[in-house]
């Protein structure tokens, strides 16, 4: 059983940067890989990145490849997105996964967080 819960969304101009973190609580988080989707008004939930428990192997969307980079530290139980150059097609509420299974393009994962929301001014 594993809770995740995400901070540091917020309002950026385009262009700017922001950090998200998704903090896992009950089992270590070094048991699952870790993921981010995002999910904008009127548009279904959608895959933005993956890693695996060990930090191995990374996974992204096509349309955050270069400035989106996800990365964990399993110390902290916690799972980073850092978001650079963003774009106003970009907002949407943020939300952390946790599965078993590293996972690619597929957004059926077994743990979800309540979610943050980023909004990119133009």
């Amino acid at each position: 059983q594993v809770q995740l819960v995400e901070s540091g969304g917020g309002l950026v101009q385009a262009g700017g940067s922001l950090r998200l973190s998704c903090v896992a609580s009950g089992r270590t988080f070094s048991s699952y890989a870790g993921g981010w989707f995002r999910q904008a008004p009127g548009k279904e939930r959608e895959f933005v990145a993956a890693i695996s428990r060990s930090s191995t192997f990374t996974y992204y969307a096509d349309s955050v490849k270069g400035r989106f980079t996800i990365s964990r530290d399993n110390a902290k139980n916690t799972v980073y997105l850092q978001m650079n150059s963003l774009k106003p097609e970009d907002t949407a509420v943020y939300y952390c996964a946790a599965d078993i299974l590293f996972k690619t393009d597929d957004n059926t994962w077994l743990y979800w967080g309540q979610g943050t929301q980023v909004t990119v001014s133009s």
